[in-house]
């Protein structure tokens, strides 16, 4: 049994990450919301991750950091702030709890850790800019962390194109939209969290053992096909 720290586990692929742990692992949540669930190997600790001091936790086996946006707005439209507020939610929030954990997961069994990029960082995407560039800023971490501590703690992330969470309820409102989203993929979908959950659960288990530093993209073929 392993004890997993997730940071952003109430909703969203967070929480699709949540529940398929449970059943085998000791799971600590931290977010601002707990999760609409109960049960004996859940432990959540109300806190917002760029506010707020982070939990002392005792022993940790993995990380996975699952807070992001979606702030699609054409350049003359994004401010200095958009860039800042997307860059701090999803790299500093990142390399906060990195730095807070690191020490207690270099005791840990097989430790790893877990972030999140965007297909947006390979493929040119319009109105993508803010977020784009602070995934890439994931990217560059995982890239650097998996050099910097390749004999002691793996690290990956996962780079999904668009998920149906509340984080795109916008983007895919209706039966229309969602179509169009099915047929812009060469592959015929678009992601649900569990998917996302099942590669997360890949990275941390025994059978990825000798996978770190890569970013891993779930796009149903929009970024590595042309049809």
């Amino acid at each position: 049994m392993k004890n997993i720290v997730i940071i952003g586990g109430s909703k969203g692929i967070g929480s699709a990450i949540l529940l398929q742990q449970l059943e085998t692992n000791i799971v600590y949540n931290i977010s601002r919301n707990a999760p609409d669930i109960t049960h004996p190997n859940l432990k959540h600790f109300s806190a917002d991750v760029l506010q707020d001091a982070l939990p002392e936790i005792e022993a940790i086996d993995t990380l996975i950091y699952c807070p992001g946006s979606i702030n699609l707005k054409p350049i003359g439209s994004l401010s200095i702030d958009d860039f800042r507020t997307d860059f701090e939610i999803n790299v500093i929030g990142a390399v906060k709890a990195i730095q807070k954990y690191l020490p207690v997961l270099k005791k840990g069994t097989n430790p790893s850790i877990v972030l999140f990029s965007t297909v947006a960082t390979k493929l040119g995407m319009p109105f993508h800019a803010s977020i784009a560039t602070a995934k890439a800023g994931i990217e560059g971490l995982v890239k650097s962390l998996g050099a910097e501590l390749a004999s002691v703690v793996r690290i990956n992330a996962i780079a999904p194109t668009i998920t149906e969470t509340s984080l795109s309820a916008g983007i895919l409102r209706n039966d229309r939209m969602k179509e169009n989203m099915v047929e812009r993929h060469p592959m015929k979908g678009y992601l649900k969290p569990e998917e996302v959950a099942n590669m997360a659960n890949f990275l941390i288990s025994e059978n990825a053992k000798s996978i770190s530093g890569q970013i891993f993209e779930m796009d149903y073929g929009i970024v590595t096909f042309k049809i």
